[in-house]
């Protein structure tokens, strides 16, 4: 019986396999290091010393203080508690700034507080996927608490221009968030000079399970589960401490080669489209052209579901960003909100390429994409 071969995985905008190293700091603490981090004796004073090595080690990548790390369950509950946090902390109802192409964990968080009296405004984002600075100066003013903008869009992997947005949000004392869960690990993310930061453990090839909040020194924030003083009492529960060893090797690891990673997978990214767009006439880019991730290529084919054409070539795993409800297909709500015509957007493929792949495996993506068009695309 032959196997069959497993498609070529280009989809690490949603998970990231775990890198070996990240495997091997993980064990011992999977097996014979077993303490709670919280115990006096030997067994726990291994386990918390792993815990704030893997804290160094996430600060180093992040260019912060260790003290400034909460580790947490992910990157979810990262942002909610830096989002409800900042606004509880101030108290009573205070203004939000977000945008209209957050991640869901930045976006709930942000309605449930509208719902309950707090106001949020949502700017929109132009033709290439980046937050509109015209909307963002009539938007922040006094009596913003907090601006909540992602670093890089999850879809797109689009670059928003945060450096501009911290400083409108300095001159009127509002604190910064941003969600760089997709970032983290691709891009340097040390000088954006943010108050609140998300990490996600599983986009930088560490476990799933764990994240992290990096809180700038001075910063307030009431946590939203309550318990003993774990993370600074702003997370409480015993720590998981194998998945933080986990993400504390992963943030060194992707920290040694990040700028050379990032040339070498851009330019796998590029050859991957303009293979496309030799194979394909009409083919159209998704985002602004070089303010982007290096590994994100998100592309619009020409007269067919992304979605079909993603069945039709079982060699790529890869996604979309259309919801399907009881067989009706619904447009990526953030290639809408770019102004791209909903039937467009049904055509769009998000390819997001890893630390594993190969010129070949891009060629042979390439070419089995091109092949479905060709079965997929109407007659003329």
């Amino acid at each position: 019986m032959v196997e069959q071969e497993d498609p070529i995985y280009l989809d690490h905008n949603a998970t990231t396999p775990l890198l070996p190293q990240v495997v091997e700091a993980m064990l011992p603490f999977l097996s014979q290091h077993f303490g709670n981090p919280s115990s006096g004796h030997v067994y726990g004073r291994r386990a918390q010393a792993a815990v704030e090595q893997a804290r160094a080690q996430v600060a180093s990548l992040l260019g912060c203080e260790p003290a400034a790390i909460i580790f947490t369950g992910g990157g979810t509950e990262s942002s909610n508690l830096a989002i409800r946090g900042v606004v509880e902390a101030v108290g009573g109802a205070t203004s939000v700034v977000t945008s209209a192409i957050e991640h869901p964990a930045t976006s709930a968080p942000c309605r449930w507080l509208s719902q309950r009296g707090h106001s949020v405004v949502s700017l929109g984002v132009d033709g290439e996927g980046r937050v509109c600075l015209e909307q963002a100066r009539e938007a922040i003013k006094p009596g913003v608490s907090l601006v909540t903008v992602m670093h890089a869009n999850n879809e797109t992997g689009v670059l928003q221009p945060l450096e501009a947005l911290v400083e409108m949000a300095r001159e009127v004392g509002a604190l910064v968030h941003t969600d760089a869960a997709q970032s983290v690990g691709k891009v340097p993310v040390d000088g954006l000079g943010v108050d609140l930061m998300t990490v996600a453990g599983h986009k930088l090839y560490g476990p799933k399970g764990v994240g992290a909040l990096m809180v700038r020194k001075g910063v307030s924030l009431a946590p939203f589960a309550l318990g003993a003083g774990h993370e600074g009492g702003l997370r409480p529960g015993t720590e998981n401490v194998a998945s933080i060893v986990g993400l504390g090797a992963a943030a060194q690891a992707v920290s040694a080669d990040l700028d050379a990673e990032a040339r070498r997978v851009a330019r796998l990214r590029d050859a991957l489209w303009e293979t496309l767009c030799a194979g394909i006439d009409g083919m159209a880019l998704n985002g602004h052209p070089t303010e982007r991730l290096p590994n994100t290529l998100n592309a619009r084919f020409p007269g067919v579901s992304g979605s079909a054409l993603l069945e039709r070539a079982p060699l790529v795993a890869a996604s979309t960003g259309s919801a399907c409800h009881e067989g009706h297909e619904s447009p990526s709500g953030v290639l809408v909100a770019m102004g791209i015509a909903p039937q467009e957007a049904l055509g769009s493929v998000r390819l997001t390429l890893g630390r594993g792949t190969t010129l070949l495996q891009v060629q042979r993506a390439a070419s089995a994409l091109i092949d479905a068009w060709r079965v997929l695309r109407p007659t003329v």
